[in-house]
């Protein structure tokens, strides 16, 4: 089998524009009183990274860690019930069915939970089955975004894995894991910071560099 691990923020959905918050209101429920400053975007940590720096900034207990993802979780669940939804980054929905129409399987390597995940793409327009949840690596609590890609290197063994994202951290974990490392500039970084990493291809949106997505997939395939 050969494997695509999409991101999700800013590759498969747009960013959120107060993402944020939902981190900060987290850890106040977790140390069940108001803290001070808010953390900026961490664009392409883990939800375990940024937790611990929000818990380390604010001078509270690690312990607490693992109560704020579980009230991110429900935070974000609320959302998505409210009709609180993200919207798709350009071309996503045609990407992941021209991916699996060409023989890869489509899951998701994110530094979200997989309810978060879920709540983000479902939201979005997808349809879950669109990806294999069994496939599939989160990062609530990983303190690293490599720590994902080893431990999908791990599960899924020699076949061909690739990542595709729109930070250098995604870069970063596809090299720690021996994997190819596509990038695409609709999240926060442009095409040419994103051509600072080892990307072998780099495209603007899953729109108009569809083909050189699918002929960049084609090549990996054969060697």
């Amino acid at each position: 089998m050969n494997y695509i691990l999409w991101d999700v923020d800013g590759t498969l959905v747009r960013n959120g524009k107060d993402a944020g918050n939902l981190y900060h209101d987290a850890v106040e429920l977790a140390a069940g009183h108001p803290i001070g400053e808010r953390l900026p975007n961490r664009h392409g940590r883990t939800d375990g990274e940024i937790i611990r720096e929000s818990l380390e900034l604010h001078g509270l207990d690690a312990a607490l860690h693992s109560s704020a993802i579980d009230h991110l979780d429900e935070l974000s669940r609320l959302r998505h019930v409210a009709g609180a939804h993200r919207s798709l980054a350009p071309g996503a929905l045609e990407a992941v069915a021209a991916t699996e129409a060409a023989g890869w399987t489509n899951g998701l390597l994110t530094g979200n939970s997989a309810a978060r995940a879920r709540y983000k793409v479902t939201g979005a327009g997808f349809d879950e089955s669109a990806f294999d949840w069994s496939r599939s690596y989160f990062g609530e609590r990983s303190p690293i975004r490599s720590e994902l890609t080893l431990r999908a290197r791990a599960a899924l063994g020699p076949a061909p894995i690739v990542i595709i994202g729109d930070t250098p951290n995604d870069g970063v974990a596809a090299d720690a894991a021996g994997m190819s490392f596509l990038a695409v500039a609709t999240g926060a970084y442009t095409a040419e910071e994103l051509r600072a990493t080892s990307a072998s291809l780099v495209i603007d949106d899953l729109v108009t560099g569809l083909d050189e997505l699918l002929a960049a997939l084609s090549a990996l395939q054969q060697n």
